[in-house]
């Protein structure tokens, strides 16, 4: 679901991993038409940064309780 908004709305994707800074910033890229094919491309790649970064927690968390 989160691929989806973040290639049709990347700014609020942005939200949606407690990033509003970013948000914005990709929101002011993404009013331009121009700006919409490096918004959607920036707002996937930091999604998938987002869930490389929980798995990585995820495991460190399972790790360290053993």
């Amino acid at each position: 679901m989160r691929l989806l908004i973040a290639l049709v709305l990347p700014w609020l994707q942005f939200f949606t991993i407690g990033r509003p800074f970013a948000g914005i910033i990709c929101l002011i890229l993404q009013i331009t038409l121009i700006g919409w094919i490096p918004a959607a491309i920036w707002s996937v790649y930091a999604l998938s940064q987002y869930k490389t970064d929980q798995k990585i927690k995820a495991a460190l968390d399972g790790r360290y309780r053993a």
